[in-house]
């Protein structure tokens, strides 16, 4: 009797133990779906297409590595791939200096609990959930050298000098993208560094106070050691979305990177060689696909040493 009971039991766990696994897929299952779906199927996609030719929608005979060979070594493709490069550089170093850098001054700033604070956290993520559609062409119109609201606040207080096409011109366009975009996203940094900060232990700080040290040494010395953590996110995040920049420089510059191609980033340079334009000629699925598969060798393989780096850092810092 008492080995029957035994036997039982031993059912009754296997049995909760497989509704528990059971369970865990169901849960599972969509968010791999949604996975495999948008993310695996397009790059397993990505890689075939890139080794076939193609004539326009018709796939022709199997290249190999031809097409990476024409991104990497055609003199009329290289110049495209290496200036948009060189702009996705630019985007990534001065969102890290400009963007994040002022995120964690209002962090900072927050943290310190000033009257309405409630208030300009809200301000401060408020764009972040805006369409970054919506964004670039409401910034479009505000930049217009005519009619836009930025030049007719510079005329208003004689500053026609400075009521520039800053969409313009090859020195300024860039610039204004970053702005934008700064202005969009900078609520995102902002309050993952606030949180950072919020972790850490009130204790510290105000024994540092007591001790007499300065507020700067106490942002050097105590908080950002601390918030190690959410600036390795910030900082993968950032270097991501800088080489996956698209949506604000198609919408204000074009597909062509104007003016001058001073705007041209990977995913634009991408997108005309799959689809076609007026640069790139008609559309070429295999090198467009090869370019797509060389892109994201580069942002998963340095982003991966990044992570490493910055969490073995993090150990060190705190």
């Amino acid at each position: 009797m008492s080995n029957v009971t035994d036997n039982d039991f031993q059912n009754a766990i296997k049995h909760r133990k497989r509704l528990r696994r059971l369970w865990i897929v169901f849960l599972l299952f969509p968010a791999v779906a949604i996975l495999a779906t948008f993310v695996f199927l397009p790059m397993a996609s990505a890689i075939w297409y890139s080794v076939y030719d193609w004539d326009g929608l018709v796939r022709g005979e199997f290249v190999g590595l031809a097409n990476f060979s024409e991104v990497l070594f055609n003199p009329l493709n290289n110049k495209f791939l290496f200036n948009a490069f060189f702009n996705n550089i630019k985007v990534f170093v001065t969102l890290m200096i400009v963007q994040n850098g002022l995120a964690l001054v209002l962090a900072l700033l927050l943290a310190r609990e000033p009257k309405g604070y409630r208030f300009y956290q809200v301000a401060f993520f408020l764009p972040v959930i805006l369409s970054t559609v919506i964004i670039g062409f409401q910034w479009k119109l505000f930049l217009n050298p005519i009619f836009g609201l930025v030049n007719t606040f510079l005329r208003m207080v004689q500053l026609d000098s400075w009521a520039l096409p800053w969409l313009g011109l090859p020195e300024t366009a860039l610039g204004s993208m970053l702005i934008v975009n700064t202005w969009h996203w900078v609520g995102f940094p902002t309050l993952v560094f606030l949180a950072a900060i919020h972790r850490i232990p009130k204790d510290l700080i105000e024994a540092a106070r007591l001790d007499g040290a300065s507020e700067w040494n106490i942002a050097r010395d105590i908080i950002w050691p601390l918030m190690a953590p959410a600036v390795t996110i910030i900082v993968v995040l950032t270097f991501i979305g800088s080489f996956n920049w698209f949506e604000i420089p198609y919408i204000m510059g074009g597909l062509e990177g104007s003016p001058a191609y001073s705007t041209d980033m990977l995913g634009l340079l991408f997108y005309r060689t799959a689809f076609g334009s007026v640069s790139a000629g008609n559309s070429d699925f295999g090198t467009g696909s090869a370019l797509a598969v060389l892109i994201f060798i580069f942002i998963f393989t340095f982003s991966t040493i990044a992570t490493r780096y910055l969490t073995s850092r993090e150990v060190e810092l705190s």
